[in-house]
């Protein structure tokens, strides 16, 4: 992808590794919106994967330099579009709600391997079913048949967002779509990204002056006190800070139930600091 494509910055990047989101908001030509809803109500049919031939005016949305700079911020500069995507439509006064759910495969990991991205060619209000995402749920996995009991989580975030709006999200975050009580039909495109390589060192715009307490601190400060004892200590705090690394560089993949040595690391910093 090309490099002079504009990147996040830490923050935004610390922002996604806590929340699993990033709203990106780019400067379309006039009226593509427009064409892309079009197209989009006028198709006989859902295309499915064939959406992106279907409606050419798709590239300039997911070619816009301030998406490209994003993904390749959050998946390093050789990312490729996923063969999946789809057109999402939630047709006028259609009163029912998606259970929640995970796009993923529910295999726990502690990286950002997929995102989806999200494009909405027309504005998203309250009544016309806005999708519904869980911020920071993206380590937390869970049968979608048990999620299926869940409604309304603390901490939900409608996604009430203007048009040309391209809204990307960890592949692993809950997320669900809402009730249509609008007079026109909501339409989203859903596409994947997948990561191509291990990440070497960060491919946002970085600060490599950025302490490693400075990054804790911010990640404790952005995901909050933990709510119970240790097991959400590591959830919390201890894997996201993991992800930071691991986009850094600086560490390898966990294997599954790896991060108990995350603490042991930890301790043994500990002990060496105190007996200097």
């Amino acid at each position: 992808m090309p490099t002079e494509n504009p990147r996040l910055d830490d923050e935004a990047v610390l922002k996604f590794v806590v929340r699993g989101y990033h709203l990106v908001h780019p400067d379309l030509p006039a009226k593509l919106n427009e064409r892309v809803y079009s197209a989009c109500s006028a198709l006989a049919e859902n295309p499915g994967n064939g959406i992106y031939t279907a409606v050419p005016a798709l590239r300039e949305v997911y070619e816009h330099p301030s998406v490209q700079g994003s993904l390749a911020s959050l998946l390093g500069t050789d990312y490729r579009m996923n063969a999946h995507r789809h057109l999402h439509t939630t047709p006028a006064h259609y009163l029912h709600s998606q259970n929640w759910h995970q796009d993923s495969t529910n295999v726990r990991h502690h990286q950002i391997q997929t995102v989806l991205a999200m494009y909405y060619p027309q504005e998203v209000t309250p009544e016309s079913g806005p999708t519904v995402i869980l911020p920071a749920s993206h380590f937390r996995n869970a049968p979608t048949d048990r999620m299926a009991s869940y409604a309304n989580i603390r901490g939900q975030l409608f996604l009430n967002v203007p048009a040309g709006t391209v809204a990307i999200v960890h592949y692993d975050i809950w997320h669900a779509g809402t009730l249509n009580r609008s007079d026109n039909p909501r339409h989203m495109l859903k596409f994947l990204f997948d990561r191509r390589s291990e990440p070497l060192t960060p491919s946002w715009n970085h600060n490599p002056n950025l302490s490693s307490d400075a990054v804790q601190n911010r990640i404790m400060e952005m995901a909050g006190p933990p709510i119970g004892y240790c097991s959400d200590f590591y959830k919390e705090w201890q894997l996201r800070r993991n992800m930071w690394d691991w986009l850094c560089g600086k560490r390898k993949n966990l294997a599954p139930g790896g991060f108990k040595e995350l603490l042991g690391q930890d301790a043994e910093s500990e002990q060496k600091e105190n007996t200097v």
